[in-house]
């Protein structure tokens, strides 16, 4: 038992110093060149264990997303002003969509491994400041980078990306299948760390949580 408790307790010490680490070593290491105009305006939004990525709405993005409206999401209502993106374990999304319907499978196959999905959302107008928003600008061409990424992570089928059916917590949202699996190193908050570097924005090393995310771009940006 001695032991057993010594290893859990080498164990915790192991993941918070990581934790730690991730946090606090900047990646990339150096600040990228200087960009141009921070002309379009993105949103991290946080939850205590998700992070999503909000891009604000025009044609060009609309047009870039068609399928989502195709896929009954109306991204191309005029009250729209942000299409918020999340990648996911598939299971844990896609089977908890209240805190009241937590079960044991779903959370196990997110610390081990499941498939993922995107989850899609759309939003009018987007309080800030506030403690669960956070604002970058961003220049053209990062912003085209941004967009890319979260194209490349939906997975593609005959007819472009896989709309998962029957599956929404409202009737202004879908999801999609994605790329990748979810596991409890790398997961949504990875995820939104990852598309955020493209956009040439500094994140910790490693953030598998919105806390350690967020405190790493209020520390690099």
């Amino acid at each position: 038992m001695r032991k057993v408790l010594r290893f859990l307790s080498m164990s915790l010490a192991v993941i918070v110093l990581a934790a730690a680490l991730g946090t606090l070593v900047p990646r990339p290491l150096w600040p990228a060149a200087s960009a141009g105009e921070g002309t379009r305006h993105i949103l991290v939004l946080k939850n205590p264990i998700h992070t999503d990525i909000a891009i604000p709405v025009d044609d060009a993005v609309r047009q870039r997303f068609h399928f989502l409206v195709e896929a009954g999401i109306p991204a191309d209502s005029p009250e729209v002003r942000y299409i918020i993106f999340g990648w996911g374990g598939r299971a844990f999304y896609l089977e908890t969509p209240t805190w009241s319907e937590l079960k044991a499978g779903p959370v196990m196959k997110a610390l081990t491994l499941d498939a993922s999905v995107m989850h899609v959302d759309v939003a009018g107008a987007i309080a800030e400041p506030h403690p669960d928003v956070a604002g970058f600008d961003i220049d053209g061409k990062r912003f085209a980078a941004l967009l890319d990424f979260i194209q490349a992570s939906f997975q593609q089928g005959p007819n472009g990306p896989i709309h998962v059916q029957n599956a929404a917590y409202s009737k202004f949202d879908g999801f999609f299948e994605a790329k990748g699996h979810f596991n409890a190193l790398v997961g949504c908050n990875t995820w939104t760390a990852a598309a955020l570097r493209t956009a040439g924005l500094r994140t910790g090393w490693w953030n598998p949580l919105p806390v350690s995310l967020g405190w790493s771009m209020r520390l690099y940006n």
